[in-house]
């Protein structure tokens, strides 16, 4: 049975589009390079943002570095609260708490910017640990993953119950490279097709209501 359960932030716990699509635009505009189109953006939400300008926009590293400087310098006051809650999850955790399963957040994006995101939206207090990315850089998500269970004190064998949940290949990858399950969730559709089921997630769910069911039942 699972115990203790891992959740990204953005496209899981939020609806994060408004506010990284915004940031995107801003930073591109401030480069004058042109924006791609919305189905690219969608493309953002998940992977680390360096990454993602590198891959989408042909930037180097130095130049996707500046990119996401200047993201955040818009996201860390404003872009952050362009977001909302995913329906139901906020109780849901609060009921998984209640009946002593431990939560904690592992999400890519600077930890600085998620612990008022899940202060905002009623999570934090589910959270037993709130782990993100250091200032200076964004993790691989396993990097996160890893900090997350460090924090929490588990050790290898703790692993079997543990139990990550996200919205993109990214989750599941990073589960498997520290050893723990990842359940996909589809909320929102920013994966691909298949794609969840392709990266290995032990199952995919479309509601809060199915993923509490899977909790309960594993």
């Amino acid at each position: 049975m699972y115990q203790y359960i891992l959740f990204d932030l953005d496209g899981t716990l939020t609806d994060s589009k408004e506010g990284i699509f915004n940031c995107i635009r801003y930073a591109l505009d401030t480069l004058g390079v042109p924006v791609p189109p919305e189905q690219t953006l969608l493309k953002f939400i998940g992977p680390p943002l360096q990454d993602s300008f590198m891959e989408y926009c042909g930037f180097d590293r130095e130049q996707a570095a500046e990119a996401v400087r200047i993201f955040r310098s818009r996201y860390s006051t404003l872009g952050k609260f362009e977001n909302t809650a995913a329906s139901g999850m906020a109780e849901l955790c609060a009921r998984l708490k209640e009946q002593g399963y431990v939560l904690a957040l592992a999400s890519s994006k600077p930890e600085e910017m998620c612990v008022p995101i899940c202060e905002k939206f009623g999570f934090a207090p589910s959270l037993a640990v709130i782990a993100g990315s250091p200032p200076t850089g964004d993790w691989e998500k396993a990097d996160v993953i890893r900090e997350a269970m460090r924090r929490l004190g588990l050790t290898e064998q703790d692993y079997p119950h543990v139990l990550m949940v996200g919205d993109r290949k990214f989750d599941v990858q990073g589960a498997a490279a520290c050893g723990i399950a990842c359940v996909g969730v589809e909320f929102f559709g920013y994966a691909a097709s298949g794609e969840l089921h392709e990266a290995g997630a032990v199952a995919v769910v479309r509601t809060p209501e199915e993923l509490e069911t899977y909790i309960l039942t594993h």
